[in-house]
């Protein structure tokens, strides 16, 4: 079988397994957050935390929900990192230095999971499970809980009230992420990834079955439990520093393509879970096709660039293998990779830096785009959303009619908020790109020079801006500079565009609906989903392209 034709063929696979739970995965989450029930041990955890789970907040109440248990949670985890040295089941690591502390904290509870660091050599157990992978929980829920106040904002009317923050947080956890997590960990166990808390073995290095004289160390731990809701949540930081390249983490291609299905599955059918809350599946129809264009289009595209044979070394390998594991193979990489990049999972089982300069370009556009298509759990909903309410607007100036979405009209302060939200990422993007590259030191971080160096500074912070965490590799991003400036970029990008979308949801919920009549936008038309896919790609292509003129496409055009 040809290498391209492997490709085609898990392609389909993948989109066939999602099609097949779209609507079940969707319909739970719909009933999961409309439920006026409490489980008993969500009323334990309501009563542990002093919530009144059946209170509604307005707009600001939810806000400052988020914020506190955001801010509780990044300092307990970089406290414990800090305090690592002294824990039980450190594995003999020392305490993590402060400003990596700090970065880790920051990353992996805004849902980024940027690392610096090796995990294999720098985290113990302590750190990882009840560090690491309980945030991998809960700063997806928080995501899910904000992009479902949005739904709540066009779903309600004459009133300002979202729901509940600590409902949906501790709904979306127990109900939704915890057995979708643990059943994917049993099938990864049973696949052969790790799962246990063994110390650090020396192991020999082999090569055809004949030893090779040297040895590497390698520790084990708690690897498919975290390793699952990596890609459920969408978060990405793996155990170990290869990430899913590695075999303790990701050993067969069935595993791989395993992964990118828990990938998808959540963000896809979060739409279905929109149509169901807003009375209209045909509406989440719309945003599905539009999600769906944009990722088949950028998988196809990177498969092309990586399978396009441009030069005699490719020609012979057959295709861009460097940087790439033969147990994948150049077609299930370049799927993994765009899903990622796509998603804010950042989770690699290839190098982009090793891509070739287009293929390595069309992953930073998928971060560029905001990732909605389909986003990262509940962040690509929301922004998805917000993409719509643009385009809505723009189709209102084309006819010169107020412009109405889902019954609601967008008015002045509506399109400000949803155009603050799509300009706040860029500026953080540019503005720490230009720093890195103008100022005296951090240019010394830079592996390779010219266009390829600046595609390294370029992706870190499109990465840790747009809240994804993956990695291109070849800039070494463990210094103070690095560590404080993503640091700052994770922050921000994950917690002022929450602000903007919180504070439309509030707009929307408190106007009255609009009636439907013969001048309305079919917003679940197909001519809808074409200028909302348009609209996506010609803002970000205005935005990003004299950056992305100076990095991957001066390199895959040279």
């Amino acid at each position: 079988m040809s290498p391209v034709l492997a490709g085609v063929l898990q392609l389909l696979a993948l989109m066939a397994a999602l099609a097949l739970v779209y609507v079940p995965v969707g319909d739970h989450m719909a009933r999961v957050y409309s439920s006026k029930r409490h489980l008993r041990v969500e009323k334990w955890v309501y009563k542990g935390i002093g919530a009144d789970p059946d209170t509604e907040m307005t707009w600001p109440a939810y806000l400052r929900g988020v914020l506190a248990f955001s801010a509780v949670g990044v300092l307990f985890l970089y406290l414990l990192m800090r305090l690592q040295g002294v824990l039980p089941g450190s594995l003999g690591f020392s305490s993590v230095n402060p400003a990596q502390s700090f970065n880790t904290a920051v990353s992996f509870v805004t849902n980024t999971n940027w690392q610096s660091y090796y995990g294999e050599q720098t985290m113990g157990h302590v750190v990882q499970t009840a560090g690491l992978t309980v945030q991998n929980f809960v700063s997806a829920a928080v995501g899910m809980a904000v992009a479902v106040a949005l739904v709540r904002g066009f779903a309600r009317s004459r009133t300002g009230e979202l729901g509940n923050f600590w409902s949906d947080l501790v709904r979306g956890t127990l109900r939704i992420l915890v057995p979708a997590a643990a059943i994917a960990a049993i099938v990864l166990v049973a696949c052969g990834v790790i799962q246990n808390f063994s110390g650090i073995h020396e192991v020999g290095q082999f090569f055809d079955g004949h030893s090779m004289g040297g040895s590497q160390q390698w520790n084990g731990g708690a690897v498919a439990s975290q390793e699952a809701i990596k890609e459920v949540g969408t978060n990405g930081g793996g155990y170990f520093n290869a990430n899913s390249a590695h075999p303790f983490e990701n050993p067969t291609p069935f595993t791989n393509l395993f992964e990118i299905f828990l990938i998808l599955v959540i963000p896809f059918s979060l739409t279905r879970t929109f149509g169901v809350m807003v009375g209209s599946v045909k509406q989440g129809y719309a945003i599905l096709a539009t999600m769906f264009t944009i990722w088949l289009g950028f998988v196809a595209l990177t498969m092309w660039t990586e399978f396009a044979h441009h030069g005699p070394a490719l020609q012979a390998a057959g295709g861009a293998y460097e940087g790439k594991e033969v147990r994948f193979g150049v077609g299930a990489s370049s799927i993994f990779a765009v899903s990622t990049t796509l998603t804010s999972t950042g989770a690699v089982d290839s190098f982009h830096s090793s891509f070739t300069g287009l293929g390595g370009g069309i992953t930073m556009l998928g971060m560029m785009l905001g990732e909605i298509a389909p986003g990262g759990v509940g962040s690509g909903l929301y922004g998805m959303l917000i993409m719509a309410v643009i385009a809505v607007f723009i189709a209102g100036l084309m006819v010169g009619r107020t412009p109405e979405y889902l019954g609601k009209k967008i008015g002045t302060r509506e399109i400000k908020l949803a155009a603050c939200y799509i300009l706040i990422t860029p500026a953080l993007v540019l503005v720490f790109t230009a720093a890195s590259m103008t100022l005296p030191t951090p240019p010394h971080s830079m592996l390779n020079s010219g266009a390829h160096g600046f595609s390294e500074v370029l992706y870190a912070f499109t990465s840790a801006s747009n809240n994804n965490g993956s990695a291109f590799a070849g800039l070494n991003a463990n210094t103070d500079w690095y560590n404080t400036m993503t640091g700052l970029a994770m922050l921000l990008g994950r917690f002022l565009p929450m602000v903007f979308v919180l504070a439309l949801a509030g707009s929307l919920a408190g106007q009255k609906p609009v009636p439907v009549t013969a001048g309305t936008l079919r917003t679940e038309k197909p001519l809808f989903t074409g200028l909302l896919v348009g609209s996506i790609l010609i803002i970000t292509g205005l935005t990003y392209f004299p950056a992305l003129a100076l990095g991957p496409l001066a390199e895959g055009l040279a």
